[in-house]
C-alpha cells in the first residue's frame, strides 16, 4: 500500500530539498504516524513544501524549500513531532488491528 500527501507549492528552481526514511516495526504503525504527521500544513509565508509517501513499512518525506533556514526550521519541527509520535506508540504499545 502506497499513500502520498503533498503540501504547500514552492518554487522547484530555486529550492533546496531533503529526503528523510523513517522505518517502523510493523505497517500499522507507519500508517499511524502517516496519518497523524501530515494532516499539519506548513504555514503558507513559510514556503515549505512537505511530501508524504508511505510504502509498507517505510515512511518517506520530501521537504523543499526556498531557504535554508526556513528548510531547517521546518525539518526540526517535524522531528519533534516524529519524536512525540514514536514515543506515544511505544508508551501505549503496538497497535492493535481493527
Amino acid at each position: 500500500m502506497q499513500h502520498k500527501n503533498s503540501m504547500e507549492e514552492v518554487d522547484e528552481e530555486r529550492s533546496l530539498t531533503m529526503d528523510l526514511s523513517v522505518p517502523f516495526s510493523s505497517i500499522r504503525e507507519a500508517e499511524i504516524a502517516y496519518r497523524t504527521l501530515s494532516v499539519d500544513k506548513e504555514p503558507k509565508r513559510g514556503g515549505v513544501k512537505k511530501t508524504f509517501t508511505l510504502n509498507e513499512k517505510v515512511l518517506q518525506i520530501h521537504f523543499q524549500a526556498k531557504e535554508a533556514r526556513t528548510l531547517r526550521v521546518s525539518v526540526n519541527s517535524f522531528l519533534d513531532h516524529l519524536t512525540l509520535v514514536t514515543q506515544t506508540i511505544e508508551q501505549f504499545g503496538p497497535p492493535v488491528d481493527t
